[in-house]
């Protein structure tokens, strides 16, 4: 059974950056979309980004395209998201979370997630 474990959350200024990782195990990493998601209070959950397959496609939401980019290790089954120019509004959980196949914005088409790991951005 396949599972999901994000790390690298934490607060950061205005501007700042964080990288997110998320470590993967029990199903072929490479063959799956992998995506990040995130959730404010009182918000529904966004894709903020995805990588299917082996990097060949990736989308970034619109609020964060020039900002974000998400990386994946096939060896090491880990998937990235290096954040910069962070926002307030970039403040959420963030989630990692896989399906096997292609891409969907929607958050119920994915099959595994990680816990999530809190970004906040304070000004």
């Amino acid at each position: 059974q396949g599972s999901l474990m994000e790390s690298g959350g934490g607060s950061v200024e205005v501007g700042g950056s964080l990288r997110l990782s998320c470590a993967a195990s029990g199903y072929p990493f490479s063959d799956y979309c992998m995506a990040w998601f995130r959730q404010a209070p009182g918000k529904e959950r966004e894709r903020v980004a995805s990588i299917y397959p082996r990097g060949l496609n990736i989308h970034y939401g619109d609020s964060v395209k020039g900002r974000f980019t998400i990386s994946q290790d096939n060896a090491k089954n880990i998937l990235y998201l290096d954040m910069n120019s962070l926002k307030p509004e970039d403040s959420a959980v963030y989630y990692c979370a896989a399906r096997g196949g292609s891409c969907f914005t929607e958050s119920r088409w994915y099959n595994y997630w990680g816990q999530g790991t809190q970004v906040t951005v304070s000004s």
